[in-house]
């Protein structure tokens, strides 16, 4: 039996979630990464199950508490991300303080895993190329674009001008991202992706480097082949 790498982490996700699952069950205090199994396989089966996005968001905040997880779990779970197999596609599903409270109260000093963090506010691509380009979805459904994805290779239903869009990300920082509602414009504004400028996968409009010579033109002309909205 040959799996791939998401099956795998699928698998890995399930032997841990089971674990919590008897921890749980014996009265055990979960762990940070058991809590965060136990949540994700709960919520990746219910989207298997097509059930709707909101009862799974309702469903999932109503698992664990702070008196099923050891001192500081909740504390340092205050979001997580998900992204489920749902019939119609994939789509991020995002938990914001999962944990519930109980009867346990939240710790109110320091606490495993706290993040100290310094004065002042970090800005993210403040300085450098970038491009602003307006966006519509085109399609019947919500379209989330992560931070990390070549922004020309988005989904075809998003109608915007590829060309300009090509060798760009979104200014989101690493995991974050934004959702396009159908219909809905949005002004998005992208940078430039550094490093190799490699871009594998995705789409298959690159597989290659962004910068070889006639690359863009081939990957638009690709696109128009299979039907990119603003191409």
């Amino acid at each position: 039996m040959n799996l791939t790498p998401t099956e795998l982490d699928r698998l890995t996700i399930f032997t841990a979630a089971e674990m919590a699952r008897r921890n749980k069950a014996l009265g055990v205090r979960l762990s940070h990464p058991e809590a965060v199994a136990l949540i994700t396989d709960e919520v990746m089966l219910a989207a298997r199950r097509d059930m709707p996005y909101a009862e799974i968001r309702d469903m999932a905040s109503r698992l664990l508490t702070t008196d099923d997880v050891e001192p500081g779990v909740a504390e340092m779970t205050p979001m997580i991300y998900i992204e489920c197999a749902f019939a119609e596609g994939t789509k991020l599903l995002v938990m914001f303080e999962p944990i519930a409270l109980g009867h346990q109260p939240l710790l109110e000093d320091s606490y495993p895993g706290q993040i100290f963090s310094p004065e002042g506010e970090i800005t993210f691509f403040e300085e450098g190329e970038s491009v602003t380009l307006d966006v519509v979805n085109t399609g019947d459904r919500d379209i989330q674009v992560r931070s990390h994805t070549h922004f020309f290779e988005t989904n075809r239903a998003l109608e915007f001008d590829r060309a300009a869009a090509w060798g760009f990300k979104l200014d989101r920082p690493a995991g974050m991202g934004i959702r396009f509602e159908p219909g809905v414009p949005q002004s998005v504004r992208l940078v430039p992706i550094a490093g190799n400028r490699i871009v594998q996968g995705q789409a298959g409009l690159v597989n290659g480097s962004l910068d070889t010579v006639g690359a863009k033109a081939a990957g638009l002309e690709l696109a128009r082949a299979r039907g990119y909205k603003g191409a």
